[in-house]
């Protein structure tokens, strides 16, 4: 009886770090990870505000229409 002296850890190496890993460098790489995430989302965002396009215009109002490029074009009733 006792409580956890010892943990079986078989030797496997693996490409994210083994068992029980905490690199010294984690705030940096989350940092890392969330900019390019970040980076990411602005570019797909800003190529969805390029290509919008609506043909048939909307019955009612879309949100998207207040930032995308052709929305007077495609719906002329907007103000």
């Amino acid at each position: 009886m006792g409580g956890g002296g010892w943990y079986y850890v078989p030797k496997i190496w693996t490409p994210t770090g083994g068992w029980w890993v905490s690199p010294k460098n984690w705030r940096a790489n989350t940092a890392l990870c969330a900019v390019g995430v970040a980076a990411s989302c602005v570019f797909l965002f800003s190529v969805s505000i390029e290509r919008e396009r609506r043909p048939i215009p909307p019955a009612w109002h879309i949100p998207s229409q207040r930032w995308c490029k052709h929305a007077k074009e495609d719906d002329p009733s907007l103000p």
